[in-house]
């Protein structure tokens, strides 16, 4: 069977449900993971989600500028909200999926949204900065959930870590999400799974990547100034299974959008 996973960050659910409408009419995806809900539990829209065609709505949410939400069609055997953030935010939420799953059951989905980081990244200045770098470290640390074996994580990661993954790797040495700092500690992150970045393997390293254009730009399309901070990693018993990555640019131009685009992981297991 073919397992569809998009992740992308909504930049608030409630704002932009119409968008994930809009997405879905040409991408159905069997898995949608948002992050930046920015809504509490009570106050996701429930009934609208489920009238998309998502019989399994699991979230984590809360007040402000988080909260995860995992949507799938397919069944769920276990929930878990990881505790990788000191200060409680809602930043994680991982799904396995259950029997009836078919050939995808077992397998465990994470959805992440890691901190920014505030604009100053030293960690004795900003503490924002001083929370993201131990948050990525709580990651690396690894409860055993977060073990790589028949997985997917996925989420806005807030780091872009290789030159092409950033408009200017000169320009953006000194900018959080692109610093050495972060890119360093985002490669042992990623080698403590270890983890597969699923979308270098679709897309040549050296190739120009962004899934992200600041709000800041009044013509994104044109200036192109993006950075690749959302992420789909797999566990290696997964890489064979990799059949497409796609990053949906157009979503960046649609009304009132997200400054992040989807991206979606289709796996044939």
């Amino acid at each position: 069977m073919r397992l569809t996973v998009t992740t992308w960050n909504i930049n608030s659910i409630r704002i932009r449900l119409p968008l994930i409408r809009q997405f879905l009419a040409t991408c159905r995806p069997d898995i949608l993971c948002l992050q930046e809900i920015k809504c509490r539990d009570a106050e996701f829209p429930w009934n609208e989600v489920r009238g998309l065609g998502f019989e399994h709505v699991e979230i984590s949410g809360q007040k402000g500028y988080h909260g995860v939400a995992v949507l799938s069609r397919l069944p769920l055997a276990t929930v878990e909200k990881g505790a990788f953030c000191r200060h409680g935010h809602a930043r994680h939420i991982a799904v396995t999926l259950g029997a009836d799953a078919g050939t995808a059951a077992g397998v465990t989905i994470h959805n992440f949204y890691v901190p920014a980081g505030g604009d100053v990244p030293d960690p004795a200045l900003n503490p924002k900065f001083e929370h993201k770098l131990h948050f990525m470290d709580c990651m690396m640390a690894g409860p055993t959930r977060l073990r790589a074996t028949r997985a997917v994580l996925v989420g806005d990661l807030n780091v872009a870590p290789l030159e092409t993954d950033v408009w200017s790797h000169k320009a953006l040495l000194s900018v959080v999400s692109h610093t050495p700092v972060e890119v360093d500690l985002f490669g042992r992150v990623q080698a403590a799974g270890p983890w597969v970045d699923a979308m270098r393997e679709k897309f040549d390293p050296a190739e120009k990547l962004f899934t992200w254009w600041s709000y800041r730009s009044p013509d994104w399309e044109s200036a192109d100034k993006g950075r690749r901070l959302d992420h789909v990693w797999l566990s290696p018993d997964l890489r064979d299974n990799l059949e497409a990555i796609t990053v949906h640019k157009e979503a960046r131009g649609w009304e009132k959008p997200s400054d992040h685009v989807p991206v979606t992981a289709v796996l044939q297991l």
